[in-house]
């Protein structure tokens, strides 16, 4: 079977606050810019699997908006209504989440978006998906928005797996650089999801995704976090999946796996200070992949999130896509030599020390699985 496509050109007319300059507005001594994000980084992607050939081997799956009841499937009505309330102006939902006049459209088109690329999954009409969607959704909580993200596209497919298709047990692999907040505290208590989050520490939102934040209830051991400190390259992030992820995807044995697949911890990137290249994202996607072929079913979505170099980032995402389609294009990253050779790619033992104790909670809870 093909790999899918999702993508739809709305996704690219989703607009920021246009008077931004980098993430603050602009007046006084701040001369008027673009926002950070913006449309270039994602329709750079799409024009590399153009031009690369890749997209033409991909099955296109069109995006639809959401409705009002996928949405309402895991965030609080008053939230809901408070977008609509402000479609007609444009507004926010929350810190650095705003969105122009009738862009609330395009938010449902994401998540839609999400929708489609699992239904494609499940109906078999693809093994994977990559839905090249945007707005992104990570730190959407069940009541606001946060961080470029407004609703959670990732819970909302998750949940859809869960209650429309029946399946048992979903995991949520969070490779984006900030940490996947909403998406942790959406299933803080449902076992029914394992969440999983590599990025940097207290980088967004600052204020947690610790070690220690492991779910309560019936979900308590059901969520990791892996803190990594700025300047961690490929080495850490290969040993966060060698001893953690790895097995605890192994040790849940999910009837699929979510990616919210930001790429904001390439090296160059404005909004971190990580050093990934695209082929330690190319190991990550192939891990992922593996471990959904050895549990009989191959499903993994990855739904886009960050990533805000316009020039590094294609290529890893192109790294990421070649390895779920099974395709080798023609196309070098000439980024990678750079990156992979810079000092610093080698884990070092402060960078050790969240793996290790995520690794030890993960020996607590896995075997009640």
């Amino acid at each position: 079977m093909a790999s899918g496509l999702v993508w739809d050109e709305r996704f690219m007319w989703h607009q920021n606050d246009p008077t931004a300059a980098f993430l603050i507005p602009a007046g006084g001594y701040v001369q008027p810019g673009q926002h950070v994000e913006n449309p270039e980084t994602k329709r750079r992607i799409k024009n590399l699997l153009d031009a690369s050939g890749l997209s033409a081997q991909m099955v296109s799956i069109p995006a639809r908006m959401a409705t009002d009841e996928e949405i309402l499937t895991v965030h609080d009505a008053t939230f809901l209504d408070h977008l609509k309330a402000q479609d007609k102006a444009g507004g926010s939902a929350g810190m650095f989440s705003l969105f122009a006049a009738g862009g609330f459209d395009l938010i449902r088109l994401a998540a839609g978006g999400a929708i489609e690329g699992l239904d494609a999954i499940m109906s078999g009409q693809v093994k994977n998906a990559y839905a090249l969607i945007r707005p992104c959704g990570h730190h959407a909580t069940a009541n606001a928005g946060m961080g470029f993200a407004f609703l959670n596209n990732g819970a909302i497919a998750a949940h859809r797996a869960l209650e429309t298709y029946g399946l048992g047990r979903v995991a949520i692999f969070d490779w984006d650089v900030h940490h996947g907040n909403g998406t942790q505290s959406i299933f803080w208590e449902d076992p029914r999801v394992l969440t999983l989050s590599i990025h940097q520490e207290a980088c967004f939102p600052p204020e947690g995704g610790w070690v220690d934040e492991i779910g309560a209830g019936k979900g308590e051991g059901y969520n990791y976090n892996i803190p990594l400190p700025a300047g961690s390259g490929h080495g850490a992030y290969a040993a966060a999946m060698e001893d953690v992820i790895v097995p605890a995807l192994r040790a849940f044995k999910p009837d699929l796996i979510i990616i919210p697949s930001g790429f904001d911890a390439g090296g160059f990137d404005p909004l971190s200070r990580q050093m990934l290249s695209s082929d330690a994202f190319r190991q990550m996607a192939r891990q992922v992949l593996d471990i959904a072929d050895e549990l009989g079913h191959g499903r993994v979505l990855a739904l886009h999130e960050g990533g805000y170099n316009a020039y590094t980032v294609p290529f890893m995402a192109l790294a990421v896509i070649e390895e779920m389609t099974g395709i080798a294009s023609p196309v070098e990253d000439p980024f990678l030599p750079i990156l992979a050779n810079a000092y610093g790619q080698a884990i070092k033992p402060h960078q050790r020390e969240p793996i290790d104790a995520a690794r030890t909670l993960l020996d607590r809870f896995s075997p009640r699985w």
